[in-house]
């Protein structure tokens, strides 16, 4: 028999690029009850970070696991999330789901110019 093994509504039929993304959504989801305004950022995830420039490299231990781009000039800051640097430092999905909110504080709070605890209360209770 040919075919998928899942429907694709089955979350089995989901690539991980999905289900990380997936994960992303749920951090942002709990962070704007809190703060409505991450309404006007956009979240992105990325597979990997890139080198913008000459001379920019990082060892294995300084590979950033997320980046914000401010907004300026009419658009939108940005909070990028890198999927497979975090992929890469966790072995299941609540160890995911929890370094991604993680990262996800962290760049808010970089990008709103606060504390991650002041964004997320419970920040590095895990």
């Amino acid at each position: 028999m040919r075919g998928p093994v899942a429907p694709p509504q089955v979350p089995l039929a989901a690539s991980r690029g999905e289900v990380f993304a997936d994960l992303v959504q749920d951090s942002v989801e709990r962070l704007e009850r809190r703060w409505p305004q991450l309404a006007d950022i956009d979240f992105l995830v990325l597979d990997v970070p890139r080198l913008d420039g000459p001379g920019e490299l990082w060892s294995d231990e300084t590979v950033p696991l997320g980046g914000t781009v401010p907004s300026r000039d009419g658009r939108r800051g940005r909070v990028v999330v890198y999927r497979r640097p975090v992929e890469i430092r966790t072995k299941g999905r609540d160890e995911r789901a929890a370094l991604v909110h993680e990262v996800v504080v962290e760049q808010v709070a970089e990008l709103l110019g606060l504390t991650p605890e002041t964004v997320d209360p419970r920040y590095g209770e895990d």
